[in-house]
C-alpha cells in the first residue's frame, strides 16, 4: 500500500485559523447590528417574487386561463409584475444597507495592517514589511468588494430558497418530495466540497505572490546573476514555480467544474422530476396549474438561486476568505521576543533561506524489510517552521536524517536549496544544516569550545547573544564561564540540550532541524529554545516533543506509517483523526 502524495504549496502558507476569519466577519456584524438588520429585512423584501412565482403561476391558470377567464388570469399576471418592482426597491435598499457593513470593516482592516506594520518596524529585530503595500492597496481592497458581493449573494440565496419553498408548501406539499431531496444533496456535497476549493484556492494566490516575489527578486539582480553565471539556475527554479502555479490552478478550475456540476445537477433535477412525476400528482389531486406552478418555482426560483450560490461562492466567498485570512494571518513575519543581552550586544544571526523539497521519497532499512517511509512528497518553503509528530518508531527521527543527509532514500529525491543533500560531502552538509539529536554530543573541553564548534571564528558578541537567545546564560555562568572546562557525564541531559542548542544557533548553517532536541528540557526552557529557533532566521524543522512545539510552528507534519497529513493545527483537527489522538494525548499527559 503506497502513501498519497502529501503536496505543498510553493510559499509560506498563511494559515489562517478559521475561527480568526469567523470571528473578524461576525464582529463586523455585531459592530454595525442596524446595518445587519436592515441588509436581511431589505433581502427578504426582495424574495417576495420567489414566494409568489409558482402561486400567481397556479392561479392564473387554475382560476383564471384554464377555465377561460382571462382577466383573472392576467391580474395574477400583474400582481407578480407589481411585486418584481417591489423587489428591485428591496434589492437596491439592500446594497445600500451593505456598504454600512462593508465600509467600516474595511477601515478596521488598514487600522490593523497599519499598526502590525508599525509594530513590525519599530521592535527589536524588527524590519520594514514589504507586503504591507499590497496588503493596503490590493488585499483590502479584494475583501471590500468580495464581502459586500458575498453577504448580498449568501442572503439572495437563503431567502430565494426558503421563499420557494414555502411557496411551493402552500401549493402543493406533495411536491417536496421531488424538490427538497435532490437541492439537500447537492448542497451537501457543495458544502464537503468547499474545504477542498479554499486549500487549493489558498496555495494557488499564495503560489502567485511567490511567483511575484521570485521575479522581482531576479529582476532586481540581474546584473549580479549574470556576473556570477547563474542565469541557468534562477531560470530554472522560476520556472519550477510557475509550472506549480500553474498546476495550483488547473486544481482549482478542476473542482470548481465538479462543483458546477453537482449544483446544476441539484436546479435541474427537480424540474425533471416533477415533470415525470406528472401522473402521480395529479392521481393524488393536485391541479394542472398547481403542477405548472411548481415547475415555475424549481425554474424560476430554485435554479437560479442554485446557480447564484455556485457564482457567488466561487467570485465571493472564497476569495474573500483567502484574502482575509492573508491579512490577518500573513501580515509581517516577526520574530519572537528575545532578552536584551548586557553592553549592548547589537548581532544576530542573519542565515540563508533555504527551500528542503523531498519528492515521492520511500525508505527501509533493509531490502526486505517494511518500509518506514512510503512515497513522501514535502516542500518545506524557504524561512518556514515546520513541526513533525505521530507516534513513537513511526518513521519521524528516519525523516530527519533523509532530509539531512544521513540517509539516502531508497526510492525518490530529498533536496535542499536545489541540490541532493545525500551528495554532499559531510564538511559541505555541515555549511548547509545543522541537526540537534535527542541526545545532544558534548565533548570534554571548554564551554566555549563546544559552542563554537560550528563556528570557530565567532566573536565574544555573537557567543554572548547566542548563550542570551537559547537561555544558556544560567548553566554558563553556575560552570563558570565560557572558558571553565567541563566533563559531560557531570552533565544532565537537558544542560547537553541547551549546549548543542547554542551551538547550532550560532552556526551559520541555514536550515535547522531539532530532532526532539528538547525533550529534557522543562516547558518554559522549551520554548524559550525554540522562539530562539524561530527568530533565527533560515528553515526550521521541529520533530515535536510536546504538542506546544507544534502548535509554535506554521505547519504540521503527521505520520503514522500508511498515510502522510499536512496543514495547520486547525486544519488537522479537522481532518486528521490520529492528529486529534495525538492532541488528546498530549493534553492529558503530565507536563
Amino acid at each position: 500500500m503506497s502513501t498519497p502524495t502529501v503536496e505543498t504549496g510553493t510559499t509560506k502558507a498563511a494559515g489562517t485559523p478559521t475561527s480568526a476569519v469567523w470571528h473578524a466577519l461576525v464582529g463586523a456584524c455585531r459592530a454595525n447590528p442596524r446595518a445587519a438588520v436592515m441588509t436581511v429585512l431589505w433581502t427578504a423584501l426582495a424574495s417576495v417574487p420567489a414566494f409568489l412565482h409558482g402561486k400567481v403561476v397556479a392561479r392564473a391558470l387554475d382560476d383564471g386561463f384554464l377555465v377561460g377567464d382571462r382577466r383573472t388570469g392576467l391580474t395574477w399576471l400583474a400582481l407578480l409584475a407589481a411585486t418584481a418592482l417591489v423587489a428591485a426597491v428591496g434589492a437596491g435598499k439592500a446594497v445600500k444597507s451593505v456598504a454600512g457593513l462593508v465600509e467600516p470593516f474595511r477601515d478596521h482592516l488598514v487600522e490593523f495592517v497599519v499598526a502590525e506594520t508599525l509594530q513590525s518596524a519599530t521592535a527589536p529585530d524588527g524590519r520594514p514589511d514589504a507586503g504591507a503595500v499590497a496588503r493596503l492597496s490590493q488585499q483590502i481592497e479584494t475583501v471590500r468588494g468580495t464581502l459586500g458581493m458575498g453577504i448580498l449573494g449568501i442572503l439572495a440565496f437563503v431567502a430565494g430558497i426558503g421563499s420557494s419553498m414555502a411557496g411551493q408548501s402552500t401549493l402543493s406539499t406533495d411536491v417536496l418530495i421531488f424538490v427538497v431531496p435532490p437541492v439537500v444533496l447537492s448542497l451537501v456535497i457543495f458544502g464537503c466540497s468547499l474545504p477542498v476549493v479554499v486549500r487549493r484556492e489558498r496555495a494557488f494566490i499564495l503560489s502567485g505572490e511567490h511567483v511575484a516575489a521570485s521575479v522581482t527578486g531576479t529582476m532586481e539582480g540581474l546584473r549580479d546573476i549574470q556576473a556570477a553565471g547563474a542565469a541557468e539556475h534562477i531560470r530554472t527554479g522560476v520556472g519550477d514555480r510557475i509550472d506549480e502555479n500553474a498546476r495550483l490552478g488547473r486544481a482549482v478550475a478542476a473542482v470548481t467544474a465538479w462543483r458546477l456540476l453537482v449544483v446544476g445537477l441539484g436546479a435541474r433535477v427537480p424540474i425533471v422530476l416533477i415533470v415525470l412525476g406528472i401522473p402521480w400528482l395529479l392521481d393524488r389531486g393536485t391541479s394542472p396549474g398547481e403542477i405548472a406552478g411548481s415547475v415555475t418555482y424549481a425554474a424560476a426560483a430554485i435554479a437560479p438561486a442554485m446557480t447564484a450560490l455556485t457564482a457567488c461562492v466561487s467570485d465571493s466567498i472564497i476569495p474573500l476568505w483567502v484574502t482575509l485570512g492573508r491579512i490577518l494571518g500573513a501580515g509581517p513575519t516577526r520574530p519572537a521576543p528575545l532578552p536584551v543581552a548586557p553592553g549592548g550586544t547589537t548581532w544576530r544571526p542573519h542565515p540563508a533561506l533555504v527551500e528542503v523539497r523531498l519528492r515521492k521519497v520511500g525508505f527501509a532499512y533493509g531490502p526486505h524489510a517494511e518500509p518506514v517511509l512510503r512515497n513522501l512528497s514535502l516542500t518545506v518553503v524557504p524561512g518556514e517552521h515546520l513541526a513533525v509528530v505521530g507516534p513513537s518508531g513511526i518513521g519521524k527521527s528516519t525523516l530527519v536524517n533523509l532530509i539531512c543527509g544521513m540517509l539516502q532514500p531508497g526510492t525518490g529525491t530529498v533536496t535542499v536549496a536545489g541540490t541532493d543533500i545525500g551528495a554532499l560531502d559531510p564538511q559541505t552538509r555541515a555549511r548547509v544544516r545543522v541537526l540537534i539529536p535527542q541526545e545532544a554530543f558534548v565533548f570534554s573541553g571548554t564551554l566555549g569550545e563546544n559552542v563554537r564548534y560550528l563556528r570557530p571564528d565567532a566573536t565574544p558578541e555573537m557567543v554572548e547573544w547566542a548563550c542570551y537567545a537559547v537561555g544558556l546564560t544560567a548553566l554558563r555562568d553556575r560552570l563558570g564561564g565560557l572558558d571553565a572546562r567541563i566533563d559531560p557525564t557531570t552533565l544532565s541531559a537537558g544542560e547537553r540540550q541547551l549546549i548543542a542548542l547554542t551551538r547550532a544557533y550560532l552556526s551559520a548553517a541555514p536550515l535547522a532541524v531539532l530532532d526532539e532536541a528538547t525533550c529534557h528540557l522543562d516547558p518554559s526552557a522549551e520554548m524559550m529554545a525554540e522562539q530562539a529557533f524561530a527568530a533565527r532566521g533560515g528553515t526550521l524543522i521541529v520533530v515535536a516533543h510536546r504538542m506546544s512545539s507544534a502548535l509554535r510552528a506554521d505547519r504540521i507534519l503527521v505520520l503514522d506509517g500508511a498515510t502522510a497529513a499536512l496543514g495547520t493545527h486547525d486544519d488537522l483537527l479537522a481532518s486528521s483523526a490520529l492528529y486529534r489522538d495525538l492532541v488528546g494525548h498530549w493534553q492529558g499527559a503530565p507536563a
